[in-house]
């Protein structure tokens, strides 16, 4: 087994490749460095380094061994962390928010969980806006978001909620009696859109440019909140497909709610900035899964 000061020594120097700034980091001196390299040399039976008068580089041997030992120290690192925090209770502040009213009850049972476990956290909960969701995550202004995926460019899941998918109509809509209906149908009728800011891979699995079977999807009016987007399909402006807890959430007499049979369910989960994957956010994953178990399939 390798000693801790070997392997800081090797990954520092792996990183500086200067013994002077390695020693000067891990405070002690470039001899101290020099050795330990030998002896870590010695018992591999092969260099690690390439060292000149001018430049130190990896070998081959060295590159790949430093390659798979940061995973494996940083794991330890993370480990003996966890491992503090419980012992020491987490402190701070934590801010998280959720988006559409559906949402509200998975995060609020997962406040309850952490809070239950880490008493000295202080957690803010906050309802975001749909056209702020993303910029609150960068910004920082929120740690962790509730939200529906595909949320692209940030670390999310496991999804915590699945629903099915409905297309909402106007009550006087041809298709407000049907059964159900198939994705088909948004090829035969203006559907209703997303603000600009939202991403790509939201807008394309929500209101795609086109249907299973390649027809084009005709765009309707852009609707700058969910409760606008909501009365332009009742004004009868555009249908739009949703999620069905929209109906509990959502239930009014001048709108109508159609299963859609073939649309796989929406899923809803923790989404965070993955440069802010701290303790807190990751605790907060962990209270959220606990706190809402999925069914059974």
């Amino acid at each position: 087994m390798l000693e801790r000061y070997e392997i800081e020594a090797f990954l520092t120097l792996a990183s500086e490749l200067h013994f002077g700034r390695t020693a000067e980091r891990l405070g002690v001196t470039t001899g101290r460095i020099s050795h330990v390299v030998r002896r870590l040399e010695r018992r591999i039976g092969a260099p690690l380094f390439e060292r000149t008068s001018r430049v130190v580089r990896l070998t081959p041997i060295g590159s790949r061994l430093a390659e798979e030992m940061r995973p494996l120290v940083a794991g330890i690192e993370e480990a003996v962390q966890r491992a503090v925090d419980a012992g020491r209770g987490l402190t701070g502040e934590l801010r998280v928010a959720y988006v559409g009213e559906s949402a509200a009850p998975v995060l609020l049972r997962a406040v309850a969980r952490f809070t239950e476990r880490h008493p000295d956290c202080a957690v803010h909960v906050h309802e975001a806006p749909l056209a702020t969701t993303r910029s609150s995550l960068v910004d920082g202004t929120i740690d962790v978001l509730i939200a529906a995926y595909p949320f692209d460019g940030m670390a999310n899941g496991p999804a915590l909620l699945h629903e099915r998918r409905m297309l909402a109509v106007a009550a006087d809509h041809p298709l407000a009696g049907a059964e159900s209906v198939s994705l088909e149908v948004l090829g035969d009728h203006p559907v209703v859109q997303y603000p600009a800011v939202t991403s790509t891979a939201f807008k394309q699995d929500r209101t795609p440019d086109r249907t299973p079977a390649g027809r084009p999807v005709p765009k309707g009016p852009v609707g700058g909140t969910y409760s606008e987007m909501l009365a332009l399909v009742a004004l009868g402006r555009g249908v739009l497909p949703v999620g069905e807890q929209t109906r509990r959430y959502h239930g009014r007499p001048d709108l109508a709610y159609v299963p859609i049979h073939d649309a796989p369910p929406i899923r809803r989960g923790p989404v965070w900035l993955a440069s802010n994957t701290t303790t807190r956010v990751r605790e907060f994953v962990r209270a959220a899964v606990d706190a809402n178990p999925l069914p059974a399939a």
